[in-house]
């Protein structure tokens, strides 16, 4: 698998210019009504459509799909990190884990609340590649090689 520098950047600047971009409309929509009268028989009234943006719910499900990809994910990166040792592969861990939660605005939110997460989805689905990632790492969890977060 090959992971692109700073995709997790690129996805969360986007977020943030859709949120931006429906901050500015909703102001525009509510700043450019025209309720003036200037003294002649016909006013016009100009409305703007606004757009609402809803934030996904922080607890949204994780689904197996997701969680198997996170596995898989790491599996391939297991041999590169017995090469590359602990140093180099806790960077590897990090955009690893960025890049699979930004595929997914609610996992994202979810892996910035709670590091474990990681933790639990591959005890859960995969502990023998969890095992070995920390193993190769050198650190006790997955949540504690996380930065960032």
């Amino acid at each position: 698998m090959k992971l692109r520098r700073g995709s997790t950047f690129e996805a969360r600047r986007s977020a943030v210019a859709v949120v931006g971009a429906a901050a500015l409309l909703t102001l525009i929509g509510a700043c450019s009504t025209d309720t003036t009268n200037t003294g002649s028989s016909s006013s016009t009234t100009t409305v703007v459509p606004t757009t609402t943006v809803t934030a996904p719910p922080a607890e949204a499900v994780i689904t197996d799909a997701q969680k198997q990809q996170l596995c898989t994910d790491l599996e391939a990166q297991l041999s590169n990190w017995r090469v590359q040792g602990p140093t180099l592969g806790r960077g590897g861990l990090n955009i690893l884990v960025q890049t699979w939660a930004a595929q997914s605005g609610v996992i994202n939110l979810q892996v910035v609340q709670n590091r474990a997460i990681v933790d639990d989805i591959t005890t859960e689905t995969c502990s023998d590649v969890r095992d070995e990632a920390i193993r190769s790492l050198d650190i006790p969890d997955l949540a504690s090689g996380l930065v960032g977060f």
